[in-house]
């Protein structure tokens, strides 16, 4: 039986470190070596993590203590990543609807300026009614 565990601790650590890089290309942090872009998937970074997280679950107790290690280490740095992607794609919708509003609503300035031109216009007409 100990021959099946030397050969399955670096297979396991293989698969481990596999999904880790495939959710840190979904995530944006790699490059995707096939485009040579940065390229963003979310949803599938999250799946990738949660395959690890149930990998964790589902071999809780079969592990060797370097497997826990490694397998803990990268699902922590997977969920920081996650997070931080998180709150980039919020931060940056709260900034695109702040943007969009603003585009909406006139600028205050402008509509004074607008509203004190016509008013000095009618003004104008005005005494010049009066005048007549």
């Amino acid at each position: 039986m100990n021959d099946n565990t030397d050969k399955f601790d670096p297979l396991f650590i293989n698969l481990v470190l596999t999904l880790h890089n495939a959710a840190m290309l979904q995530m944006g942090k790699l490059k995707n070596p096939a485009s040579d872009k940065i390229e963003r998937d979310m949803s599938q970074a999250e799946m990738s993590i949660d395959m690890l997280d149930m990998l964790k679950n589902k071999s809780e107790g079969n592990l060797t203590d370097e497997e826990k290690s490694i397998l803990s280490r990268t699902l922590n740095e997977l969920k920081m990543n996650f997070m931080d992607e998180k709150a980039k794609d919020e931060k940056s919708d709260s900034e695109e609807k702040t943007e969009e509003k603003s585009e909406e609503e006139p600028d205050k300035e402008e509509t004074e300026k607008e509203e004190s031109a016509t008013g000095e216009d009618e003004t104008d007409e005005i005494k010049e009614g009066k005048k007549e």
